[in-house]
C-alpha cells in the first residue's frame, strides 16, 4: 500500500511557499489563503495547505468575516483540519478583531450614530445571537464605559430598563446610547425594538439622562433611531 504523508510547508515547490514569499515580497503580496496556510503549516495527503485554505475560503464565499464565525465543527468538515489547526485560525481571527477594537477605542468622543456603529461593529459582527449593550457618556459626549445588559437568542433579547438606569446612575453618566445587534443582517427595527426604545427614553428623561440614540448593528450596516427622528 502506498504510504502517503502530509506535505509540510517547507516541502512545497519554492513558488508555493508563502513564508518565503512573505520574506521576499512582504505580507501584502500574499493572498488570504496563503496567510492562512502559514498558520496551519501543512495540508493533507491530497493537497497543500494553500489548496486546503482555498477550499475553506471558497466555502465561506472568500469572506473573512464569515470565516470568523466558524466553529471547530465547521472546519472539521475538511480533511486535515483537526482541532489544533482550527483553533489556530480562530485565535488569529480573534486577534484581528481585538486589534480593530483597540483602534476604535481611540475614538473617545461620540458625535453621531456612525461613531457608535464603529465602536460596536467589531464587538458584535461575529455574534450568532442578540446582545443588548449601553454606551455611557459624560456631558461632553466622551465615553465612560460600555456595558452589556443582556444576551438573548437568535430572534431577540430582553433588556431591563431598571438595570440600564442603575448602570447609568452608578457611573454618573449624563448621556447614553442603547445598542443591540441583529444577527439576521436585517437592520430594520422590530415592533419590540420600538417599544423598548420608547420605554428607555421615558425612563431616562425622568432621571435627567439624555438618550442620544438606539443603534441596531449588523455586519455591514446599521439603523439609528436618532437619525430616523424617532428619539
Amino acid at each position: 500500500m502506498e504510504n502517503k504523508h502530509k506535505l509540510s510547508i517547507n516541502q512545497w515547490a519554492l513558488e508555493d511557499r508563502p513564508r518565503e514569499k512573505m520574506m521576499e515580497k512582504g505580507t501584502e503580496a500574499l493572498s488570504d489563503a496563503e496567510l492562512l496556510a502559514i498558520l496551519i503549516g501543512s495540508g493533507n495527503t491530497d493537497e497543500s495547505a494553500v489548496e486546503l485554505m482555498r477550499r475553506v475560503l471558497c466555502a465561506c464565499d472568500n469572506n473573512l468575516n464569515t470565516l470568523a464565525k466558524w466553529k471547530v465543527r465547521d472546519y472539521s468538515l475538511f480533511k486535515g483540519m483537526g482541532p489544533a489547526k482550527s483553533i489556530t485560525i480562530m485565535a488569529a481571527l480573534e486577534l484581528g478583531k481585538r486589534r480593530k477594537l483597540q483602534e476604535t477605542k481611540e475614538r473617545l468622543r461620540i458625535a453621531c450614530s456612525q461613531d457608535i456603529y464603529q465602536l460596536f461593529q467589531p464587538l458584535m459582527c461575529d455574534l450568532d445571537q442578540e446582545e443588548f449593550w449601553i454606551l455611557l457618556l459624560n456631558q461632553a459626549g466622551r465615553v465612560i464605559d460600555k456595558v452589556r445588559i443582556s444576551t438573548g437568542g437568535i430572534d431577540g433579547t430582553y433588556a431591563d430598563v431598571r438595570t440600564i438606569l442603575r448602570e447609568a446612575l452608578m457611573q454618573r453618566a449624563t448621556q447614553l446610547a442603547a445598542v443591540h445587534n441583529h444577527p439576521s443582517g436585517n437592520a430594520s427595527p422590530s415592533q419590540a425594538d420600538r417599544v423598548l426604545t420608547e420605554h428607555i427614553h421615558k425612563a431616562t428623561e425622568t432621571m435627567n439622562i439624555h438618550l442620544i440614540d438606539h443603534v441596531i448593528v449588523c455586519e455591514e450596516k446599521y439603523y439609528s433611531f436618532a437619525d430616523e427622528g424617532l428619539i
